[in-house]
Order: structure tokens, then C-alpha cells, then sequence
């Protein structure tokens, strides 16, 4: 397939396909400052499924968020497309869904990747290859068909005003407000990525026991019985968040100096606001999937012998979250947060 030869003024119109995953779509956003620099008379839209439109429509490069049902039918997701009259479909998806959709959009410029059974969808290819890359760079793949150069590597969410609100008044209420807030997120998409609330405690008590911080434990739907489980373990030391949304949560990141969490889309929003965030992995490979920026790390038991196994439901008895070293939590904390976090004087 021959590839066409794109002028940066032809392109007045992109759209930026990426149905779910909350982590997932803030991954992609890595793309934007680059097409944005390529086509700086270009508006950029995004195609998302209902429930993640709020990863990424505070982004102050997205103009505005196309939603879809999962079910919905693709041709009259493809008609409402149409009708904007896009003139570049970025496919960051790639999947046999999105493959049509873009197809169907009447872009006349559509790249994707060479995965099999999906390539008759675009006139523009990139690799089908994964490699040994982050997630987050892997989306960069599919400027190189463009012609884009990469001059940012940058992922960025943006909280809301009203969101922050939200957050600042809860904070007001709390007798105890001055010290440096260390927040715990124990959600997962998958059974096997949730630290068990058990290593938890251990983990909240050893950082109260080693900084003077204030814990939070942040939680969205699903979490509440391994939140309040937490909290009830912690007893004065944490403080429970109250039910929030995605834009919500990201409201009470924001106010603090240190996040702590399971593999998560959560996890990518904290890492992309720049808050020093650590993720506790087991199951998936932190180096590819780990908190995307300078100011993070990650904690593994790289020894066990099924690390990295992928599974959805852990097939032993979780050793990867339960046999977890507490040290090695507090030694990535004092890299990331040491300059932030006061010692606690015994």
C-alpha cells in the first residue's frame, strides 16, 4: 500500500479513536502535543465509550468527545462521524470495531495498525509490533505513517474546577488538614491486580509509623468493601474519601503529595498529573504498564517464579501481592516523595 503524502494545512479536522479503559486513554494522550505541533490549524476529538468520556474531556487540546454504547451499532456510531467531515482518523484502538468505524467515517486519511484482519480499514500503517516498549509509547507507533515528529512524550489529565471543589470542601471539614496527604487506591480491573487489603495495612502502617502524612483512601464502584476493610484496619491513621466519580477522585489526587495504587486507570491519571505515584503490580509488567512519568515508580516481587502471569484470577495463593516486601514499598517512596515527606521522629 502506497502511502499518501499528507501536507500539515490540508488537515483541519482529526479524531482520535479509543473507546475504553480509563488507563488506557490517558496512555494515548501521549499523541496530542505531537499532532497538535504537525497540525496547528487542526481540532482534535475523541471517540470514547459513555462511562470514560472523563478521561480525556478536560484535556485542553481535545475540542470536544464523541461518546458510543458499547453495543451500539457500528454504522450509526459511523454516520454521526461523518457528519463532522473528518479529514484524519487516528485508530488507537485498532480492534474490528473501531477497524469499521474508521473505515465507515469517510476520512480521507485513516492509520491504525497492521494487526490481522483489520489492515483493510487504512490507507495508513503502523507496526503491528508491541516490542519491549511502555504502553504509552506504543501509541506513538502510529504517528510515524503520519509523518509526525515526536517532540513530546507527555500524558496529561486535567482536573475540573467543580471536581477539585469537591475535594477542597471535604478537606475543609477534616479537624486534622496540614500534613502531607498520601493516598491509597486499592481498585483493579482484574481480581489478581488488587493488593490484598491485609498488605495494605501493612503498608498505610508502615508509612504512618515511618512519615508524618495523613492517609486517604480513595475508592470508586467495586472498592468499597476492600476500602472500608482498609480504613477499618487503619482506624485514626486513615481517612475514608466519600463515593466520587472518575473526575471526582481525581479531584482528591490532586491534593495529595504521594499516591499509592494497584495497576489502575487511576493509577495513570495520578501519574499524569504529575503527583508522585507508585503502583503495585504483580499479575501485568510494570514496564510496560507501570505510571507513566519522571516522578514514579513501581513495586514488584520480581523473584516469584509467576510474576507477570497475566491471569485474570491468580491460580495460587496471590504470593505476588501477599509475600510483597514493605521495605521495598518505603525505599521507592523515600526516592520519589523523600523531598516532600517529613520524617517522623520517634
Amino acid at each position: 500500500m502506497s502511502v499518501p503524502l499528507i501536507h500539515p494545512e490540508e488537515i483541519h479536522n482529526i479524531l482520535c479513536i479509543k473507546p475504553r479503559g480509563i488507563g488506557d486513554i490517558v496512555l494515548s494522550t501521549i499523541v496530542l502535543e505531537n499532532l497538535a505541533a504537525h497540525f496547528p490549524d487542526a481540532s482534535i476529538d475523541y471517540l470514547t465509550e459513555d462511562f470514560a468520556k472523563p478521561a480525556v474531556e478536560s484535556h485542553p487540546l481535545v475540542r470536544r468527545v464523541h461518546t458510543m454504547r458499547k453495543t451500539e451499532f457500528v454504522g450509526a456510531v459511523a454516520w454521526r462521524l461523518r457528519r463532522e467531515k473528518y479529514d484524519l482518523v487516528v485508530d488507537l484502538w485498532t480492534n474490528p470495531r473501531s477497524a469499521q468505524i474508521t473505515l465507515l467515517s469517510g476520512a480521507r486519511y485513516r492509520v491504525g495498525y497492521a494487526y490481522r484482519g483489520r489492515k483493510y480499514a487504512y490507507n495508513l500503517l503502523a507496526t503491528k509490533e508491541r516490542g519491549e516498549v511502555h504502553s504509552a509509547e506504543h501509541n506513538l507507533e502510529l504517528l510515524r505513517p503520519l509523518g509526525v515528529p515526536v517532540v513530546s512524550k507527555k500524558i496529561r489529565y486535567v482536573v475540573r474546577p467543580e471536581d477539585e471543589q469537591i475535594a477542597i470542601r471535604f478537606w475543609e471539614t477534616q479537624k486534622e488538614n496540614r500534613k502531607p496527604i498520601v493516598g491509597i487506591m486499592p481498585g483493579g480491573g482484574w481480581a489478581s491486580k488488587r493488593c490484598d487489603p491485609s498488605k495494605w495495612i501493612e503498608i498505610a502502617l508502615a508509612l504512618h509509623k515511618n512519615f508524618e502524612v495523613q492517609l486517604l483512601i480513595l475508592w470508586g464502584p467495586g472498592d468499597e468493601v476492600d476500602a472500608e476493610s482498609i480504613q477499618k484496619g487503619l482506624g485514626e491513621a486513615a481517612l475514608l474519601a466519600p463515593k466520587t466519580t472518575v473526575g471526582e477522585m481525581a479531584g482528591f489526587m490532586k491534593m495529595c503529595a504521594l499516591v499509592l495504587a494497584n495497576d489502575s486507570g487511576p493509577m495513570h491519571i495520578s501519574a499524569a498529573m504529575g503527583i508522585p505515584t507508585i503502583g503495585i503490580f504483580g499479575p501485568t509488567d510494570p514496564a510496560k504498564h507501570g505510571p507513566y512519568s519522571t516522578t514514579s515508580a513501581f513495586v514488584h516481587k520480581a523473584d516469584l517464579h509467576c510474576i507477570v502471569c497475566n491471569h485474570l484470577e491468580c491460580p495460587y495463593d496471590h504470593e505476588c501481592m501477599k509475600d510483597l516486601s514493605v521495605q521495598s514499598v518505603l525505599e521507592k517512596v523515600r526516592a520519589v516523595a523523600g523531598g516532600v515527606l517529613k520524617p517522623r521522629l520517634n
